[in-house]
């Protein structure tokens, strides 16, 4: 008898087994398609995830005792954000019925704008406009390039008042950026447009109502040229710096500082956007939205500019303006520019740029602030850089302290005679500054060129590489080169294109290359300085947002920084602030007769440059005067330096305006110091 086989009851654990396990499996699937599967679905059906930067308030900007000058204020909003791929279709639709509840601001609509509504509104009259064999042989981009071109003026001019203001909504919602919340409307939004908007919501899909934010200035306009403006989000960041601001995370339409400071500091204004991560689904839909990053409010900025001084100073330049403004003589006059700064830090208190504009048919005559023209305009100053030219001569070489010039008319072969405003005989350098010798600068130029023994009515022997060497001495005040202020763009004057002996000597009196009066208030300041040049700034402090009762932390101090010292020895630096000293308070100095016996002691140099105007034809229409004046006081131990430029003053018709003006912001300075003593 053959033994029985296990066989049969071994496959039957087995699969027994087998039939548990599976059972198990489904019970396992049962629950997790009762419980979880929804969710299960979602995490399957997600396609991508999007993050998305909402912008914050900007930081504000104080003046240097904590005066506000730029803050934030809140406003109605009306926003879209848009899903993925939304057709044109869908963006129609919600801009006819947002146009039901809200009133359009004003803004130019394109032609372009209005063909492209034109033709969503009237696809099939529009397409019609094409042939049958056009359709064929065109792609989708040249039949409407092609349709667009063909849309006549009467089809525009058939569009209705609501239309294009459906044509300006649509446009809004087209620069909409997906699931990113773009402004449509933030200007005059009213409580009951607001309200009617947030009621229909649900009608337009992407539309929201939000709080915008606007700047405003508490101090009025006094400043306003520095602090610069920012893009509107019409306009949003700037078109030739986009890929700088897409790669920092921007959005396109988003607002940025467009000049000044704004722009300068734009990336501690801005502030940190906060960030949302959404995920959607493979149609596109919305799963969630999650918080990623808070938005934290830009950093404030604390300026080195004392507003009460600024607005004196406006107020004496207006008015020392209004005292000879209406000559007949300065019919050209129309401006006065004033920069004060601390030498030893670099601090601009005062930027002052104020601006007559005549009279005309459509409107009166008014005065505004140009204070932008301090960083922009460059001026002849005249004598006011001879403190460079004698600094320059010794150094150089061509005279010491001892030197002696008799100062006298100087005739070169086939030039104009040139002269001081009268023979002043034997001078030295210090009487040369005091009295304003024209003529012992010309013998600097002369001698650096080469030509040591000038003899009437002979050619000078002149080495070109002197004008190298007399341009590198002054821009080592800052004279001809970028003064470092912390601004996005100063002009640096201009630079000569000829170079003679005639031109070197024009150059030394401040009558051949232009300077602005940014750079003449740090020329002046280096020499207060004992010769370190200092690097200007408008920010003191960097802060962390405060509230409104106080400033928040420091986040960063900008601290004075010395560009570089100049390359002359200390006792020639000496001896050209002695100079300046009897300038002041000499009994011949050009300016002792306004500053002597004050109650402070201050220096400098006064200026005029002659400034012949043309017509477009080249002819002389007129003789001006640029008046310039640069000075620092106390003499001892600096606390401020200034630079004044009245530019275009009839001949002999300023009455001292440059010296009115010094002696009364001085005045203003140490009154005000007094007072907070």
């Amino acid at each position: 008898m053959k033994p029985k086989s296990h066989l049969p009851f071994r496959l039957n654990i087995l699969f027994f087994a087998i039939f548990l396990l599976f059972s198990f499996l489904i019970v396992q699937l049962g629950i997790v398609q009762i419980l979880t599967g929804e969710e299960a679905q979602e995490v399957l059906d997600e396609t991508e995830n999007t993050v998305t930067n909402i912008p914050v308030p900007r930081g504000k900007l104080y003046d240097r005792d904590g005066n506000i000058l730029v803050d934030n204020k809140s406003r109605y909003a009306i926003t879209y954000t848009p899903p993925k791929n939304v057709q044109p279709e869908k963006k129609l639709e919600i801009a006819q019925t947002l146009s039901n509840y809200i009133e359009m601001e004003e803004r130019q609509i394109t032609e372009r704008d209005m063909k492209d509504y034109w033709i969503l509104t009237h696809r099939e009259e529009a397409y019609a406009r094409l042939s049958k064999t056009e359709k064929q042989r065109m792609d989708d981009e040249e039949q409407y390039q092609t349709v667009l071109d063909r849309i006549t003026k009467y089809n525009l001019e058939s569009l209705s008042e609501k239309e294009l203001e459906v044509a300006a909504i649509k446009r809004e919602l087209d620069e909409a950026i997906e699931l990113t919340p773009h402004i449509v409307k933030n200007k005059g939004v009213t409580k009951e447009e607001y309200a009617t908007v947030a009621e229909h919501i649900n009608e337009m899909p992407g539309i929201n109502v939000s709080t915008d934010w606007a700047r405003t200035f508490p101090q009025g306009e006094t400043f306003v040229n520095f602090i610069g403006g920012i893009s509107d989000h019409e306009d949003g960041i700037p078109r030739d710096n986009v890929d700088y601001y897409l790669t920092r995370n921007y959005n396109r339409n988003e607002r940025v500082g467009e000049s000044f400071l704004e722009q300068q500091y734009e990336e501690f204004l801005a502030g940190q956007k906060e960030q949302y991560r959404h995920v959607t689904d493979q149609n596109n839909n919305v799963i969630r939205s999650e918080l990623i990053q808070k938005g934290k409010q830009g950093k404030d900025l604390v300026l080195s500019v004392d507003m009460e001084l600024q607005k004196k100073v406006d107020q004496i330049v207006k008015e020392e303006l209004e005292k000879i403004i209406h000559k007949p003589a300065n019919r050209h006059l129309n401006k006065g520019l004033v920069v004060m700064m601390k030498p030893k830090t670099g601090e601009i208190l005062t930027m002052t740029g104020i601006r007559y504009h005549r009279a005309t048919e459509d409107k009166p005559a008014f005065f505004a602030d140009e204070s932008y023209r301090t960083v922009y305009d460059a001026h002849l100053p005249g004598s006011a850089v001879k403190g460079a030219s004698v600094l320059a001569g010794f150094q150089s070489g061509v005279i010491t302290k001892n030197t002696v010039f008799v100062d006298r008319p100087i005739k070169i072969a086939s030039t104009d005679t040139k002269r001081s405003w009268t023979d002043l005989g034997p001078v030295n350098y210090l009487t040369a500054l005091e009295r304003s010798s024209n003529v012992f600068m010309f013998f600097i130029a002369m001698r650096m060129g080469g030509d040591y023994s000038y003899v009437p009515n002979d050619n000078l022997n002149f080495n070109t590489e002197a004008f190298t060497e007399m341009r590198n001495y002054f821009k080592q005040f800052g004279l001809g080169v970028e003064t470092g202020i912390d601004l996005p763009y100063e002009a640096t004057g201009l630079e000569g294109d000829k170079e003679t002996g005639g031109l070197l000597m024009d150059y030394a009196i401040g009558q051949y290359e232009p300077f602005t009066t940014l750079q003449l208030a740090q020329y002046v300041s280096t020499i207060a300085n004992d010769g370190y040049r200092v690097k200007p700034h408008l920010v003191n402090e960097i802060r962390y947002p405060g509230t409104e009762e106080q400033l928040g932390p420091i986040y960063k101090t900008i601290g004075p920084e010395i560009i570089n010292k100049i390359e002359m020895d200390d006792e020639y630096i000496q001896a050209v602030q002695n100079g300046f000293y009897r300038v002041f308070n000499g009994s011949n100095g050009t300016a002792a007769g306004t500053f002597r016996n004050l109650p402070y002691v201050a220096a400098g140099k006064t200026g005029t440059a002659e400034k012949p105007l043309f017509d477009e034809d080249g002819n002389r229409v007129a003789n001006t005067e640029n008046l310039t004046l640069v000075g620092y006081a106390p003499y001892d131990d600096p606390e401020v330096a200034f630079a004044i430029v009245v530019p275009q003053v009839g001949r002999s018709a300023g009455e001292g305006i440059n010296r009115n003006i010094g002696k009364r912001i001085l005045d203003a300075y140490f009154q005000q110091q007094e007072n907070e003593e």
